[in-house]
């Protein structure tokens, strides 16, 4: 009986946020239209707020919970700027290399070394995905940055983002469409270790005539923010994997407020360039990241892989690491405005990503690739982030 109630009682508060986010969008509609600023930024907040937390409690919804999340955070930074700018005299830019390291901490204790050594089993989807990662892919970007004529550091940041290796969304992405997560996982331990040389070598190739690359500093950078966090990750899963419960279902949600509100302080720093350029943007995240998933496709499937591991490389190699590009953009290139490409880029991944999952899902391949799902990965309980 009590359980019945408990069960009542949970989906009378679902379906209350759902009619909480409907009183939201009609009192955002009539601020809209009477032209009331004060009106319209807290109902679009209390909106895509109460819409994250619907959908996180609706099964076949739940991984778009995340990205409205990001959207909520991201009008509450378009609105009322000042909350992520600084606190005091501190400048809050200051914290998203931290709030990276705490996310690739998150990462890397979802690997295992057997993921790094897996690749020695499997190397020629590995090797094909990490040509796709960091030859074609900054190429693209690169492409798509001319073809938009962006401002020379908004244009980097696009070319950056192309850069970057594959991120933890991906597995996450992988596992949803019943792809090969163990691939996955290696592609992204494989690609994240490649980094620290790749990354600023096709920055210096392709972004160096638009702005100051140093190679050196971006490859120390990466080691530091991206690297070291793994590592410890990976010394944590090996001593207390399993050990405390609650800090291996912390660690998620920790890493998804941390990518919210890394980008909610970008988004404020760089809110009236942004207002300029949104709309490319989203034009150019939407056309780099379907490349992406077509290129490492066909890609794959040009080198004679399985359907599975063919699906499996398209979301790698259409994802990237969307932390990565915001803390180089921030720490390396010293640019908000750069930054900007990594958080769009990052918040269409995640909602390109989840479709192509559940598209995927209901179309399950014939065979099974290369391997399963490694036990150590868990992506079950990894965040959409990026």
């Amino acid at each position: 009986m009590t359980t019945h109630t408990s069960q009542s009682r949970g989906k009378g508060l679902h379906r209350a946020t759902l009619a909480v986010s409907g009183l939201g969008l009609v009192a955002a509609v009539a601020a809209y239209l009477a032209q009331s600023a004060a009106t319209l930024g807290p109902a679009m907040i209390v909106m895509l707020a109460s819409l994250a937390t619907y959908f996180a409690g609706h099964s076949k919804l739940k991984t778009f919970a995340f990205t409205f999340w990001v959207f909520a955070f991201v009008a509450a930074a378009m609105f009322y700027p000042s909350w992520f700018l600084s606190y005091g005299d501190y400048k809050l830019t200051n914290l998203i290399v931290p709030l990276i390291q705490i996310i690739m901490f998150g990462m890397g204790t979802s690997l295992s070394v057997a993921d790094f050594l897996r690749a020695l089993r499997i190397p020629k989807a590995v090797l094909v995905g990490m040509f796709l990662q960091f030859a074609v892919m900054p190429l693209t970007g690169w492409t798509i940055a001319n073809a938009f004529g962006f401002d020379p550091e908004v244009a980097a940041g696009v070319i950056l983002i192309g850069s970057c290796s594959g991120g933890v969304a991906s597995n996450v992405m992988t596992f949803l469409a019943r792809g090969n997560v163990a691939l996955s996982v290696t592609m992204t331990a494989c690609s994240t270790l490649a980094a620290p040389v790749f990354t600023p070598a096709a920055m210096q190739l392709l972004a160096g005539r638009l702005v100051p690359i140093n190679f050196w500093q971006m490859m120390i950078e990466i080691i530091k923010m991206v690297i070291v966090p793994i590592i410890a990750g990976l010394v944590f899963n090996r001593i207390l994997h399993g050990k405390h419960g609650w800090l291996d279902r912390a660690l998620p949600v920790v890493s998804m407020a941390a990518i919210c509100y890394i980008i909610a302080i970008i988004t404020a720093n760089a809110r009236d360039k942004l207002l300029d350029v949104a709309f490319a943007l989203i034009g150019a995240a939407i056309l780099h990241n379907s490349i992406g998933y077509l290129l490492g496709y066909f890609g794959a499937r040009a080198a004679g892989l399985s359907e599975i591991d063919c699906r499996t490389v398209a979301i790698e190699v259409g994802m990237q690491n969307g932390g990565m590009g915001t803390g180089l953009a921030i720490n390396v290139l010293k640019s908000a405005d750069a930054a900007l490409a990594p958080n769009i880029f990052g918040t269409w991944m995640n909602i390109s990503g989840s479709t192509l999952a559940s598209w995927w899902r209901e179309r399950p391949p014939a065979d099974t690739g290369s391997g399963q799902a490694p036990e150590t990965a868990k992506p079950e309980e990894m965040p959409a982030v990026t």
